[in-house]
């Protein structure tokens, strides 16, 4: 660091806690019952300890990882800043966590404005740091800013070791205090320069859990590569049944993040379209490969941020993109002067697109803070975006030729996908919200009680019905396999009746116009029988779901039952046990006495359940067990769906190759 940098390091703002609420201990009481004495001034970082959801969000699994991320943060902007090359993410034997990078070193001077070192000051003080006044770093990662000092705070023990000029300064803290003041260890360092991060979180702050998950930061680390081409990030699993290490380098970026996400996929053209380029401080990364699939993979991000709920960088790339095949399109013939111009909509069928921007003063919209408001970022990424494609089309008519002619296709189904939309509407009285009558409703009517079982078949949707809840839950039977939505279009899959049932008793709409506020239930709880067909229904309700219905799925709303496999009924008593499979079921009958003379039944589908046995396993709450569907990491999830439901054959035939040596006792 050079000393005008560290004169600017040492000079920017700190905002202490004490200065943010200082003058709430001022204001003049206005009720007898509220004075000086009720106003409660916390000191240092006190206020993180006693709100920890404001600094991160949440103290459930989320919020545990998200400390590991704004460790890795500091790391990214030294990579960004073209300091860093490698960063190591390591779950250590005793679940804590470690993250090294090889940037310059958490600065150790004085600061000026505290008298402390500046490797003190960014631990213990709030919004310290270089992130701030500009004088450390031109764009910074990362979403909250908070860093450092509220991994601290929210840390049972918390040490660093920073190696500067071929010296090893360390500190540690405990719950955000001092411990150590900082000091020169006398030992050679690991590293030639960096700074090396060791935390525990703390089981007072994170109740629900304190074990990281291995596959949560793999898919972040992965993803945090492809954004930062050129920098290799590392994780590491040293806990005894766990050890793995992985480490990703993409010296293509985005680019191979496209490839990657569309590695199963059939492409239109073999490389990504790549654009880079700066404008006014904001450099924009857009890269763009076109599948023959039907549905659309658009993600975009803001200084490493998923920004998923889009903003002004997402708008200038679809303005941009629209534009450029429509012109395209009419000076090359593909269509007329005359003719309707291809939608947004139209134009995004069968593309996988990566939007990165680097903002040096990003600014956030939305409930979740993940919308970029800046309106420079729209003309800046609709600006080098279309020059490039325009460009690319141009050199490539064949190729162009080909996502025009996708586009009209596109455009054809989306016509005939309205006049099918409206048809159903009148014919199933989806527009006047009728509930379809095979539909067994509940009698509440506040969502967040109500229930909707989807039951396999006619026999088990009649127990069901028999065995509910008639206050909160509600049944609703289906006939075989529904349509694959992964193979369909809007217009077939609008035509199966099965699918426009389960669309009308939600009451949220479907695909573009769902609105997860309008639904009718908050638990959607899939039923089938425990055998191959009932996998395969279930597969397709959940390929449903997650194609059409995807709010349902990120908002926790879709479960899958859990039915016993076996009964097992002891003696003349006829006591019933419920077995959930083979190996249960042999430790179970290996303990029984020998007097006693077991009867079992193997339940191949729920209706060869009674009523009461079916709500007495599956349906009561306080017996039954269920899995919620929660995609954590979209990525496979997408990856997954595409493989078993998509186009492809040759992906799936070579997983069922590869898993079919593990399935046991196949029961057709």
């Amino acid at each position: 660091m050079s000393e005008d940098q560290l004169n600017e390091f040492e000079n920017s703002e700190i905002i202490t806690d004490d200065e943010e609420i200082q003058h709430a201990s001022t204001v003049k009481a206005q009720a007898a019952e509220y004075n000086a004495d009720q106003i409660q001034v916390l000191e240092g970082l006190e206020a993180v300890r006693k709100r920890p959801g404001m600094y991160i969000g949440t103290t459930t699994s989320q919020g545990l990882h998200h400390l590991v991320w704004e460790i890795v943060d500091n790391g990214i902007d030294e990579a960004l800043a073209g300091f860093a090359q490698h960063i190591t993410v390591t779950i250590e034997a005793d679940n804590s966590i470690t993250v090294t990078d090889d940037g310059r070193g958490i600065p150790v001077d004085i600061q000026t404005k505290t008298g402390k070192p500046a490797l003190e000051t960014v631990f213990t003080i709030l919004h310290a740091g270089g992130k701030f006044g500009g004088g450390g770093y031109k764009v910074s990662g990362g979403l909250h800013g908070v860093g450092a000092s509220v991994v601290n705070a929210l840390s049972t023990e918390l040490d660093v070791k920073v190696v500067r000029e071929g010296k090893v300064y360390y500190m540690d803290f405990k719950t955000g205090r001092v411990n150590t003041p900082m000091t020169i260890l006398d030992e050679a360092p690991t590293i030639e320069r960096g700074t090396i991060v060791h935390f525990k979180p703390d089981t007072d702050i994170f109740r629900e859990t304190i074990t990281y998950n291995y596959n949560t930061l793999l898919t972040r680390v992965r993803e945090l590569a492809f954004l930062n081409k050129g920098l290799r990030i590392s994780v590491q699993d040293k806990r005894p049944t766990d050890a793995v290490k992985e480490s990703f380098h993409f010296e293509g970026g985005i680019k191979e993040y496209v490839e990657y996400l569309n590695k199963d996929k059939s492409v239109i053209f073999p490389e990504p379209v790549y654009v880079e380029g700066e404008e006014k401080g904001i450099v924009v990364e857009v890269a763009l490969q076109y599948t023959t699939e039907v549905r659309d993979n658009l993600r975009t991000f803001t200084n490493n941020i998923n920004t998923y709920e889009g903003g002004t960088h997402e708008t200038g790339f679809k303005t941009a993109l629209t534009r450029v095949i429509n012109d395209y399109a009419r000076k090359n013939g593909q269509l007329k002067e005359s003719a309707e111009s291809l939608s947004g909509e139209d134009v995004r069928e069968g593309m996988t697109a990566i939007v990165s921007i680097k903002h040096p003063d990003p600014q956030f919209e939305g409930q979740t803070k993940t919308k970029l408001g800046n309106s420079d970022a729209r003309q800046a990424t609709d600006r080098m975006f279309s020059e490039t494609f325009s460009r690319f089309m141009m050199e490539n008519p064949a190729v162009a030729r080909q996502i025009v002619e996708k586009g009209i296709l596109a455009q054809r189904a989306r016509l005939a996908a309205k006049r099918a939309r409206e048809m159903t509407r009148k014919q199933s009285g989806l527009e006047i919200g009728n509930l379809p009558g095979k539909l067994a409703d509940n009698i509440s009517n506040d969502p967040s009680l109500s229930e909707l079982f989807i039951v396999e078949g006619d026999s088990a949707g009649g127990s069901a019905k028999q065995g509910r809840n008639r206050v909160t839950q509600a049944i609703l039977p289906i006939r075989g396999k529904i349509l694959n939505v992964g193979k369909a279009t809007l217009d077939k899959v609008l035509a199966n009746e099965e699918i426009r049932s389960l669309f009308t008793a939600m009451g949220t709409g479907f695909g573009k116009d769902f609105d997860v506020e309008k639904a009718h239930y908050h638990k959607v709880i899939i039923m089938t029988d425990a055998d191959v067909d009932g996998a395969h229904i279930r597969t397709l309700l959940l390929t449903l779901f997650y194609r059409y219905m995807r709010p349902l799925v990120d908002a926790g709303y879709i479960y899958i039952a859990q039915p016993p496999l076996y009964g097992v009924s002891l003696g003349n008593n006829k006591e019933m046990h419920y077995i959930d499979s083979d190996e249960e079921l042999d430790e179970f009958l290996t303990q029984l006495p020998s007097h006693i003379k077991p009867k079992v039944q193997r339940y191949k589908g729920l209706g060869e359940m009674d009523y009461d046995q079916l709500a007495d396993t599956t349906m009561d709450p306080q017996n039954r067990r269920l899995l919620r569907v929660d995609p954590t990491d979209a990525e496979a999830a997408d990856s997954v769906i595409d493989m078993l439901m998509g186009n492809e054959v040759a992906p799936r035939r070579e997983f069922i190759e590869e898993n079919a040596v593990f399935v046991e006792n196949l029961d057709i």
